[in-house]
């Protein structure tokens, strides 16, 4: 399993590069928003620094909905960095973006997927990645996990090759589910992420190691 860091702030990016774990990055206006970056030109900065912050796909995500402005903005994008994949949101003009980039060679990653039949277009349409948002679904008292599990069956029905992108984790037993069901990346903050080092049995192990090694000297 790839994991993602879903975020703008490049301290935690460069956190999470330094575990030696992290594959690649999402991100959206929201997240940069956060951050304090806005405008075209400090918006497309900050893109090129988080590439060269990491090693692997960095998401950059698309504001227009029609098909035009969906390539000319993909376009400028992936000129950016060769890491960049161009995020394009799930809608009829999107799934037109889809097939443009696929024929032209440049990565997408199909975002906002709510149901099997949406990641069954997006798949069709050439998607390097899809995202199912897990965590928004679960917000409205539906089954995210379901979704990836459905998705992966109807992937490996027809030998898929998009990656299906956990998106929307909200914490460390959101990647543990996601693993077990066959989920290719998950994209979460990185406090999920450093979550999963976490257990009460090894702090417990390690403070009695140390201990011992203390009265030993």
């Amino acid at each position: 399993m790839k994991f993602f860091i879903d975020t703008a702030n490049l301290d935690q990016i460069k956190e999470a590069q330094a575990l030696g774990i992290l594959d690649g990055v999402t991100t959206n206006p929201s997240l940069m928003a956060k951050e304090g970056i806005t405008g075209h030109d400090n918006i497309l900065k900050h893109y090129v620094a988080i590439c060269e912050a990491v090693e692997g796909d960095v998401s950059a995500e698309v504001i227009s909905v029609d098909f035009e402005g969906m390539v000319r903005e993909g376009e400028a994008l992936a000129e950016l960095h060769p890491q960049i994949v161009v995020k394009i949101p799930m809608i009829k003009e999107g799934v037109k973006a889809l097939k443009y980039f696929s024929q032209k060679g440049i990565k997408t990653n199909c975002t906002l997927i709510f149901s099997a039949g949406q990641a069954l277009l997006a798949a069709k349409a050439g998607a390097t990645y899809v995202s199912p948002f897990i965590g928004r679904l679960d917000d409205v008292s539906t089954d995210g996990l379901n979704l990836i599990q459905e998705i992966r069956h109807i992937y490996d029905n027809y030998a898929f090759q998009t990656e299906i992108l956990a998106a929307s984790v909200r914490h460390t037993m959101h990647i543990i589910d996601c693993a077990k069901i066959g989920a290719d990346v998950m994209t979460g903050p990185l406090s999920a992420i450093t979550g999963l080092l976490n257990h009460p049995l090894t702090d417990i192990g390690l403070a009695k190691f140390l201990e011992d090694h203390k009265k030993g000297n």
